[in-house]
């Protein structure tokens, strides 16, 4: 396993050091609208989980079934996944600087931010919580076999494991490997394969059919 920061060093931008405050802040609005009765809070949770497992990692997926059908783009995105993204239209704040890393038989990548939690929005949605806990930005580190594994992911002893550290300069998607018996598959029905999981690094791609 390697802990490799890219070379860059981990300062994060003033955005994350306002980030609490601004939690702090949504949290008491919350509250405030809910003890009125203006906002259910079961509700905001739906739309929450909504949009963090399912509408925002779909981007990620488009972007990750063309490259398993497109090698032209596969290239584009393994050289500049910035500027390949961008061209899908997936752009915004915490997605300028992106690197795209793919898993292969020999090398499986997982994707981490040890200081706080900096996560490529415009392509996977909202960072899940256990993304931004404190265990897992220390375990994946220390142990990214046994986070794996907690996560169902169980890898051959000969696969290596490399583990990056997302910055508030550069974030990282994983491409993960295409499922056997997808050949003829169309970039919509890949995309299906695709899970928010797979492309932080802690999931695979799911099987042909594998529920959801």
């Amino acid at each position: 396993m390697a802990h490799d920061p890219h070379d860059h060093d981990h300062h994060h931008d003033d955005d994350h050091s306002e980030l609490g405050a601004m939690d702090l802040r949504v949290r008491a609005l919350q509250s405030v609208l809910t003890q009125k009765g203006y906002i259910d809070p079961a509700a905001l949770d739906v739309l929450i989980d909504t949009y963090q497992t399912k509408i925002g990692p779909r981007n990620g997926a488009r972007v990750v079934a063309k490259a398993w059908v497109d090698p032209k783009f596969r290239d584009w995105l393994m050289r500049d996944a910035t500027a390949a993204i961008a061209s899908l239209s997936f752009t915004g704040r915490q997605g300028e600087h992106m690197v795209a890393v793919e898993n292969t038989d020999d090398q499986h990548h997982m994707v981490v931010c040890t200081l706080c939690s900096c996560y490529p929005w415009p392509v996977l949605g909202l960072p899940p919580t256990w993304y931004k806990s404190a265990p897992y930005r220390s375990r994946a580190v220390k142990d990214p076999r046994g986070v794996l594994a907690e996560f169902g992911v169980s890898l051959p002893d000969d696969t290596a494991i490399r583990v990056w550290d997302s910055t508030a300069e550069v974030r990282y998607l994983v491409i993960p490997q295409r499922p056997a018996g997808t050949e003829d598959w169309s970039e919509e029905r890949l995309a299906e394969l695709v899970t928010r999981d797979s492309m932080i690094g802690t999931g695979l791609a799911r099987a042909p059919g594998a529920g959801e």
